[in-house]
């Protein structure tokens, strides 16, 4: 039987280029301009390789929200999972890929809590999303806070999702972003491109990230109209929060299921 024609992702990401720039694009959403610094190469060819991640699924935009003529780029990692497992099992029936295991070699009361905050603009829906979400599926593992640059009141929709998530956030209190300015955090997360520009510098210099999505608030005139945005970001952010428990060393799905026993 002849071998089969390898697989587009496997073509797709053996150029350096394209290989960096998901790299990057997996660390955080980006702009052109960003890119273009980081790899230090010239736009019109970051622009082209986008183009050809984005035409493949592997990359993904969406306009900024903070200023109409900028664009995000991010990897959707999840898709890479299921393009390079399928990858590795057209090479042979045998190789799968599986989830990197957490760091368990120490007794849990015995690790200092990675802390993380997460920034929005109204912390009344996304970054509550994204902290209960990390605090739930870590099982307790991540200390997880968020905040925002002009508080408002809890959007219903928020404690409604989370609530079919299996996660009740109803008395929880919206925090000001100025806070948690002195407070040392091993991660910032701002989910808002408009808090991403005026982000603070905090204690210790932690590892930041920008999660562009958009305000699930701003898809309808009505709680009932914008309520599938709702469903849309807290899966997302869902997603998001499970890549970012992998990368400190957490299975979330592993936590998840022991938080309930």
């Amino acid at each position: 039987m002849p071998t089969k024609e390898a697989p587009e992702i496997l073509r797709l990401l053996s150029d350096p280029l394209r290989w960096q720039l998901v790299g990057e694009l997996a660390r955080s959403d980006r702009r052109v301009g960003e890119l273009v610094n980081l790899v230090e190469k010239p736009q019109n060819l970051v622009s082209y390789h986008l183009s050809e991640l984005r035409h493949s699924g592997v990359v993904c935009a969406r306009r900024s929200s903070s200023d109409g003529r900028d664009v995000y780029y991010r990897a959707d990692l999840i898709r890479c999972r299921e393009l390079l497992a399928d990858a590795g099992g057209a090479l042979h029936p045998g190789l799968a890929l599986v989830p990197a295991p957490g760091d368990h070699s120490r007794p849990l009361g015995s690790r200092a809590r990675p802390r993380v905050l997460f920034l929005c603009t109204g912390n009344s829906a996304r970054s509550q999303i994204a902290e209960a979400l990390a605090e739930s599926r870590s099982g307790g593992l991540v200390e997880a806070r968020s905040a925002g640059s002009h508080p408002k009141p809890l959007h219903p929709n928020a404690v409604r999702v989370m609530a079919e998530h299996g996660i009740d956030i109803a008395a929880r209190h919206t925090k000001s972003l100025g806070r948690f300015t002195r407070i040392r955090f091993d991660r910032v997360i701002t989910l808002c491109d408009k808090v991403r520009e005026i982000c603070p510098e905090f204690p210790g210099s932690p590892a930041t990230a920008h999660w562009s999505i958009a305000d699930p608030a701003a898809a309808g005139a009505s709680e009932e109209e914008s309520y599938p945005a709702f469903q849309n970001v807290a899966d997302e952010i869902e997603d998001r929060v499970t890549l970012l428990l992998g990368d400190i060393g957490i299975d979330a799905r592993e936590r998840s299921d022991c938080a309930s026993c």
